[in-house]
Order: structure tokens, then C-alpha cells, then sequence
């Protein structure tokens, strides 16, 4: 049988990886938070915001320079939006770290316990292997 090649071919062995799944499903999630994060932030932050600059959000705080109009408010919504997120994946990503380490210690335990029984056999079959040859010597 001829092994296709090309680009459907390629993109065919790619995307049935399981990591591409996975990705999609991050992307699918991420998507949802930033939804979240934006109303939090442009629903409950900005407008309590607001209170301290007399507007209904800080989000509509406007700086006019001559015929420009600086949306000043809006960028520190977004700056506020970023900082939340970014926060939020810090400390997934410092779980997740925690959580490989728990398991590469464990790794280690158990390949050195191994290691341990291993020694502990052959000096037994040593010792065994040691009387055996001074019986036979001693006949």
C-alpha cells in the first residue's frame, strides 16, 4: 500500500495527536474565562471604579487632547483584564509544577527502593552462591 504524503497528509497525522485535542479544548476553556474576566472586569471592577472619578465606569474615562480622544479608561480596563489573567495562569501553572514534582519525587522513591531490593538480591544470591562453593569445598 503507498503511505500518502503531502500537506492534508501531514495535517491528517497531526491533528490526530491527542495533544491537539487537548489544545483545542484549553483554547475552547480560555475562551469561556476571557468572557468571564472581561464582565468581571468590565461589569463590576470598572463601573465601582467609576464611584471614585464620578462616571458611570471608569472604563468611559476620556482624555481629550485637541481633536483627539484618548480612551485612557478603556486601556486600563484592558490592562486590569490582562493582570487578572495572567494571575490565574500563574497559579495554575505553580499547581501544575507542584503537582510534577510530586510525581517526579515519587519516581525517584520508587526507582530507588527498587535499586535498594536489587543490591539486598544479589548480596543474598552472593551469600547463597558463597556457601554453596565452601560446601562443595569442604567435600
Amino acid at each position: 500500500m503507498k503511505k500518502k504524503t503531502g500537506f492534508f497528509a501531514e495535517f491528517k497525522a497531526f491533528a490526530s495527536r491527542g495533544n491537539v485535542v487537548d489544545m483545542a479544548v484549553g483554547v475552547i476553556i480560555g475562551a469561556a474565562f476571557k468572557a468571564i474576566v472581561d464582565s468581571l472586569v468590565n461589569d463590576v471592577v470598572m463601573p465601582f471604579v467609576g464611584l471614585f472619578v464620578d462616571t458611570s465606569s471608569f472604563a468611559d474615562v476620556v482624555l481629550r487632547i485637541g481633536g483627539a480622544e484618548i480612551l485612557i479608561g478603556s486601556f486600563i480596563a484592558a490592562v486590569v483584564n490582562f493582570l487578572i489573567v495572567a494571575f490565574v495562569i500563574f497559579c495554575m501553572i505553580k499547581m501544575l509544577n507542584k503537582m510534577h514534582d510530586v510525581v517526579v519525587r515519587k519516581e525517584a522513591d520508587e526507582t530507588a527502593k527498587a535499586a535498594e531490593e536489587q543490591a539486598a538480591s544479589a548480596a543474598t544470591t552472593e551469600a547463597l552462591l558463597a556457601e554453596i562453593l565452601a560446601e562443595i569445598r569442604s567435600k
